[in-house]
């Protein structure tokens, strides 16, 4: 980075503190400081919507994970394309809850305090692992384009970097609150944009003027010479070789756990619609500003494809393809001394700081609805309240600081992150349309899901030693998939990085006396994998994709005796040959069991020939049915709620929010003194299902949404295409 680049990041600094400045002096009560007066318009809830959608840890992700399995990689994070149109209908939920937290709904609903100091408990772990993927990535994305791997005092960059941005988030937002965070999130949101796509022109004219010919200098060009490059099958969306991560069945039940838990994300009570001035508003921001960023998720595909093309001989990516995103920004940006290599990590920190910013704000106010009144002291002034509020809001960006410096793992953070709504979720939608549902049913749930997904399978394998047991101590079957196919420039240069990357790694080993060092250093020089094939351009190369030798039932099996590979079968299929063994060999388990994998035992169902997407897979059907199951089953046997309070919480929910705070207080008024008013509008008007007639705004919105999805997976498509 050069000065300007430096300025650049300090204004954008300086910008964002005094945003937190001015918006600390319209403060007043708790709603200013929670949900910003609830005074926001389509503009704000938009940006609110994308800014807290979208975070730093996506593109770093899309980058990676394009370029080690192609195109396909996208679904690391267009899986939440699907779950867009759903907001659509969920958008009302939030708003008409006229709720500040969602924890407020769990205690209303279910005439449970506690169920709310519950809530606010998962909030907390849930954002401090969710906000770390974010921290993690931009140390990722830092590293490569300041030009420092060390940091104050001789330690890793991420111990001086992370810090000081967690510094700046808790400056601002904790000053401004969430009024603070959508004007931030309104600036950032285009910075973001600028992210997405300042990196496209800019990586295509750099192909075309490094392997072009005389004259070949144009976008269309680098398009032309990126498919020449890039072997064909790394532009498949679907299926193909390279798809192997991302196959279709694992792509469908990512977004039905995203549709499931998506909802119970502590946030989305106020990005979600709740600080909305309607529900018009509330709907059109949410859905539009989730689109914006399916749209940025297009770019992010194309420039990893990009870099794909123009970085494939990259040793330092070879060694780490996390730094894909910062790699390609400095030796496409760097050279113009534009200052556009400081505007892109102040994008990327953008991208960071908008989510950031909103977590710790719902999260403070979770700590003061639930917590801090009802517990501590519940005859606190509106003053006291907020100033609570600004010093809880702290601790969830402390802790997920830590979690990102003590646990890197940016798409393993990712994954717990996503799996841990389900022990709200359940309760969520069917407490939303079923009356039957009640706080005794919720609690077994909460604790069902809580033992078996995230309890149990840490603690079984302590209080019993399963770890000899070979029945356990299994792994799927080894697949070697060989394809014959033309050599492209890039096949060519990989070669060339990973002999560099390796040659590296061997003498940072040899030279280095610290032991940790050294066994990380061996992790990534492992990391590298086998050697690429080498050849001319166009000469025939044999691709090689391994796959398998994932332990079913543990997180990690360590050989006992030495293992030796045994022969399955050697098949052809669709112009490959695919060889098929297995280890044979004592193992020894380590780590957690999964206990959801031997109900699959149980049932008799061979997992040997599962890949590791199918296992992953595999993991969710349990965790999106079985707590619907047992909430289902439990509410038909356990004593109903309080039947007033069910007829003033379904009568509020279908009561439309009016603009005019005055009027919408005198509509909900009329409603809760006549609760059989609103029976007109449910679809199973004597049941005990509160499913409502849809408007015709909810069928057009949800539709319009609908082909909007498809459109954008037809743009990515286009633009992958051009040039084939």
């Amino acid at each position: 980075m050069q000065l300007i680049d430096y300025i650049v990041l300090v204004l954008y600094f300086l910008g964002m503190i005094a945003i937190g400045f001015w918006a600390m002096k319209r403060v007043k009560d708790q709603e200013d400081y929670f949900m910003g007066g609830r005074g926001f318009g389509k503009l704000l809830q938009t940006f609110a919507a994308f800014g807290a959608g979208t975070g730093a840890h996506e593109p770093v992700m899309v980058g990676k994970t394009a370029w080690t399995s192609g195109l396909s990689g996208v679904w690391s994070a267009l899986m939440w394309l699907f779950v867009t149109p759903v907001y659509w209908i969920t958008a009302v939920w939030y708003r008409r809850m006229r709720h500040l937290t969602l924890g407020d709904w769990f205690v209303e609903r279910y005439e449970s305090r506690s169920m709310g100091v519950a809530y606010t408990l998962f909030a907390i772990v849930f954002y401090m692992f969710y906000l770390s993927t974010m921290f993690s990535a931009v140390a990722k994305f830092s590293a490569p384009l300041l030009g420092v791997e060390v940091g104050l005092f001789g330690y890793d960059l991420k111990y001086t970097l992370i810090p000081v941005i967690a510094g700046v988030v808790i400056l601002y937002g904790v000053l401004g609150g969430l009024a603070a965070a959508y004007w931030t999130d309104l600036i950032q949101g285009l910075f973001i944009i600028i992210l997405s796509v300042l990196l496209i022109p800019y990586g295509l004219w750099s192909i075309a003027e490094t392997f072009g010919g005389p004259g070949e200098q144009g976008l269309m060009d680098g398009f032309r010479i990126m498919h020449e490059r890039v072997s064909a099958d790394c532009f498949s969306l679907f299926s193909g070789p390279s798809s192997g991560e991302f196959p279709l069945p694992f792509i469908i039940s990512l977004s039905l756990i995203s549709i499931v838990g998506v909802v119970v994300q502590p946030h989305f009570i106020a990005t979600g619609g709740g600080s909305a001035k309607t529900e018009k508003e509330a709907r059109i921001g949410l859905v539009v500003g989730n689109f914006l960023k399916r749209l940025c998720t297009v770019g992010w595909a194309l420039t990893a494809l990009i870099a794909l093309a123009l970085l494939a001989g990259s040793a330092e990516i070879a060694a780490d393809p996390d730094r894909v995103w910062g790699v390609a920004a400095r030796e496409i940006l760097g050279p113009m001394n534009l200052g556009l290599v400081g505007l892109m990590l102040a994008c990327l920190l953008a991208a960071m700081m908008s989510s950031a910013d909103t977590y710790m704000i719902v999260t403070s106010a979770l700590v003061v609805r639930n917590v801090y009144a009802p517990y501590i002291n519940a005859n606190a002034d509106e003053k006291k309240y907020v100033q609570v509020g600004r010093l809880t809001g702290l601790i969830i960006i402390v802790g997920a600081a830590f979690i990102s410096l003590t646990y890197a793992d940016v798409f393993g953070q990712f994954k717990m992150a996503i799996e841990l709504p389900i022990l709200f979720a359940a309760p969520f939608w069917l407490g939303m349309y079923w009356r039957r549902v009640n706080r005794f049913a919720v609690w077994a749930t909460i604790a069902t899901s809580l033992m078996l997904f995230f309890v149990l399978p840490v603690v079984v394998p302590k209080l019993v030693d399963l770890s000899t047991n070979q029945n356990l101590a299994t792994t799927t079957n080894l697949v070697t998939k060989t394809l014959e196919r033309p050599a492209t420039e890039s096949d060519i240069a990989r070669h060339e990085a990973w002999v560099a990357a390796g040659s590296e790694l061997e003498d940072q080993i040899a030279n280095s006396s610290n032991e940790d060092v050294r066994s990380d250093l061996k992790n990534q020089l492992a990391g590298l994998g086998p050697e690429p094939p080498v050849a001319n351009v166009g000469e025939p190369i044999e691709v090689v994709i391994k796959s398998g030798g994932q332990p079913i039932y543990w997180t990690k099996l360590v050989p006992v005796d030495s293992l030796s590979k045994e022969l399955v079968s050697e098949t052809k299929e669709a112009g490959m040959l695919v060889k098929t063994e297995r280890w044979v060999g004592k193992q020894r388990g380590e780590g957690s069991l999964k206990i959801d994998f031997l109900l699959y035992g149980l049932m008799g169902i061979d997992l040997s020939n599962a890949n590791k997407a199918t296992l992953e897979t595999l993991r969710l059907p349990i965790r999106l049915l079985l707590p619907f199951a047992v909430l289902f089953f439990l509410s038909l046997v356990t004593p109903r709620g309080s039947e007033a309070v069910l007829n003033r919480y379904f009568a509020k929910m279908k009561t439309p929010v009016q603009s005019d705070p005055k009027a919408d207080v005198k509509a909900l008024e009329a409603a809760y003194q006549d609760p059989s008013s609103t029976i007109s509008r449910k679809l199973f008007p004597n049941s005990d299902w509160e499913f409502v007639h849809p408007t015709k705004m909810d069928v057009a919105g949800f539709v319009i949404s609908c082909i909007v999805c498809a459109l954008i997976i037809g743009l990515l498509l286009w633009l992958a295409g051009i040039g084939a």
